[in-house]
């Protein structure tokens, strides 16, 4: 059984992206969203998602490189005086391990953001962490312990087959990952959180064209896949997306040819609640993860 979700990350970050979900979503094969929902135009985005009603619809919990929706002096141990967290995932990782004050406001900024999107009235598909930042144990701990509350949503896992990297440097990258990797699908099968069982994007972030997602489909595998992308009207967003080709993400999810590939793989498509739900139907008693 293949089944597929299509994602795109940074629901809410601008208006070009916002754009571009609606219009990935409308007009081609775009089936879920992840939502920013301290970012700038995320009230525009759930604006947009309501009109949607096919639209899977998740958490992207901000950690890093964003903006909190706490005030500063709620969480001055994790963000500036703007609000916004700083792009230093490893000295911020360490600290959510070593020191309880920092552990408390994350946990407090995390609730928030839960609590932020449950405010939009939308259903919540699924939970993951903007950067992956839910690799990190602490945070997954969160998320599992506050989503708990929440309707228990599936979490993405963000591991990718090896033949999906193309230079030594990704190929080294992904066994590093690969401990904590177990760790996590091992966390989630033992909480009984549905998940998916690959991911595309990784190495391909911000370069997920057309041609990428025709070779990822022609070979796509049996099980739960997750494609996420990073679609927007134009390029050039952020200073820390400057590379990234935003244009041709949302130019490869409307192709005909890429449609044409999802439907000659036999994938059935959606959100990760219904796909999971489906999958959980047809071998039950089987681990959702």
């Amino acid at each position: 059984m293949k089944s597929l979700i299509v994602t795109a990350d940074d629901f809410g970050l601008h208006a070009a992206v916002n754009e571009a979900i609606e219009r990935a979503h409308r007009e081609g094969v775009l089936t879920s969203a992840s939502l920013m929902v301290g970012a700038g135009a995320a009230g525009d985005a759930v604006r947009r998602a309501r009109a949607l009603p096919q639209l899977a619809v998740g958490l992207h919990v901000v950690l890093a490189d964003g903006q909190a929706v706490l005030p500063p002096r709620r969480i001055p141990a994790l963000v500036d005086d703007s609000g916004r967290f700083a792009d230093r995932m490893a000295r911020d990782g360490v600290r959510f391990f070593a020191l309880p004050r920092v552990r408390r406001q994350l946990e407090a900024e995390i609730r928030a953001q839960f609590a932020a999107f449950a405010a939009t009235g939308l259903a919540l598909d699924h939970v993951n962490a903007h950067k992956h930042f839910h690799l990190h144990p602490t945070v997954l701990s969160m998320l599992l312990a506050i989503g708990a509350e929440y309707g228990r949503p599936p979490v993405r896992w963000p591991r990718e087959p090896r033949w999906a990297a193309r230079r030594p440097g990704e190929r080294l990258a992904g066994a590093l990952l690969g401990p904590w990797l177990a760790l996590m699908r091992a966390r989630l099968r033992a909480a009984g959180i549905a998940c998916n069982d690959q991911i595309f994007g990784l190495t391909g972030t911000g370069a997920m064209d057309e041609p990428r997602l025709l070779e990822i489909l022609a070979r796509l595998p049996e099980g739960l896949t997750e494609i996420y992308l990073h679609p927007a009207m134009h390029d050039g967003l952020t200073a820390t997306m400057g590379a990234y080709r935003h244009r041709d993400e949302f130019d490869a999810l409307r192709s005909a040819r890429v449609r044409a590939a999802i439907d000659a793989s036999g994938a059935t498509t959606g959100g990760f609640r219904a796909l999971s739900t489906a999958r959980a139907a047809l071998a039950p008693g089987r681990s959702l993860a």
